[in-house]
């Protein structure tokens, strides 16, 4: 029986005042730093996206996907196109990358459907590395070796490099606020329920009733998007596109898995705890090269062979509950009859 901490309701407050202070922190912290500072914050924001729909997919849809990283190119290439092929807005071209990515992930998830288990996260990986390849085929995006971001179009986000560092950032603030919200708020409808259902018991899920296709179908077409927009802010944020970087495995879904493993799969914790620590660990193993990759991985195995949950798993045990509740409370007086 698990072992509730006695001032189980204060400390839960306490973490919910710090969570909102780090939000807080967050939206005052161009004031504070300076552009490398910034960068790092944006990259920051961008992988926490990315883990937040990540966790959504395997950790409540069961869909373990290794392909994240063609929806984050796709979007990165969208914004491309849109932006100086066509000469949108650069802002709608923003929101054209999100489009875009929806619209792909409908004939993708056609394909990937047909698979389970480990065919589908092979599948996933398959169809990523076809749209990697196809767009390295792509002349006016620079062929395989891609193409810079015209500088005209930059300076749309601000005339000197100061004001650009900002206005990404806040994109990318409002794009993890919006991703994490309306998360939340998904988690929260019927259709949530359903997921963290299928998150508990998949089989029973399907027994009560749960729609396990129709809840799949929301989750896939609910991330497109949000990997999109990540894909066109992070093109503004490095100014240049190709099919190595903006469709890196290593970055967007390889680092994006760690994540959300160590963090706490199955919880919206989870991906926060993880991709602090992640940073964190970046920042002081960068210097040891591929070790730090080998440190990661060993980290990550060691922390599921301890709670399968990740780290979060283990807070939640001490704190006794979650800091961001998701599932409803049940009423005190269900199931009980009316008094006459």
């Amino acid at each position: 029986m698990q072992h509730v901490p006695a001032n189980q309701p204060l400390i839960i407050a306490v973490s919910r005042i710090v969570l909102l202070g780090g939000a807080l922190a967050l939206m005052v912290a161009p004031r504070f730093l300076d552009p490398g500072g910034l960068t790092m914050l944006t990259e920051f924001l961008c992988l926490l996206v990315l883990a937040l729909m990540w966790n959504l997919l395997a950790g409540y849809a069961d869909i373990v996907t290794v392909g994240q990283h063609a929806f984050v190119g796709i979007g990165a290439y969208a914004f491309y196109g849109a932006a100086v092929l066509l000469r949108l807005d650069p802002y709608l071209a923003i929101a054209a990358a999100g489009v875009v990515a929806l619209i792909i992930a409908l004939p993708a998830m056609l394909i990937v459907f047909r698979l389970r288990a480990a065919y589908l996260a092979v599948g996933t990986w398959v169809v990523a590395e076809v749209l990697m390849l196809a767009a390295g085929k792509l002349p006016n995006f620079g062929f395989g070796s891609g193409v810079s971001l015209p500088v005209a179009v930059a300076r749309e986000f601000g005339a000197r490099p100061a004001e650009r560092f900002a206005t990404i950032y806040w994109l990318a603030l409002a794009l993890a606020i919006a991703a994490f919200l309306s998360t939340w708020l998904l988690l929260r409808s019927r259709v949530g329920l359903g997921l963290t259902a299928m998150r508990d018991n998949e089989e029973a899920a399907g027994a009560m009733g749960v729609n396990l296709l129709r809840s799949r179908i929301v989750c896939f077409l609910w991330t497109a998007p949000f990997l999109g927009l990540a894909g066109a802010i992070i093109t503004l944020q490095k100014l240049r596109i190709s099919p190595a970087a903006s469709f890196s495995i290593i970055d967007w879904t390889v680092f994006v898995i760690f994540i959300v493993v160590i963090g706490g799969i199955g919880s919206l914790e989870g991906p926060i705890l993880g991709t602090i620590l992640f940073f964190v660990l970046r920042e002081h193993l960068a210097t040891l090269g591929t070790w730090h990759l080998i440190i990661l991985g060993t980290l990550s195995i060691v922390v599921i062979l301890i709670e399968p949950r990740g780290l979060w798993g283990l807070l939640r045990k001490a704190l006794g509950g979650d800091v961001i509740p998701v599932s409803h409370a049940a009423r005190a007086d269900f199931g009980k009859a009316e008094a006459p």
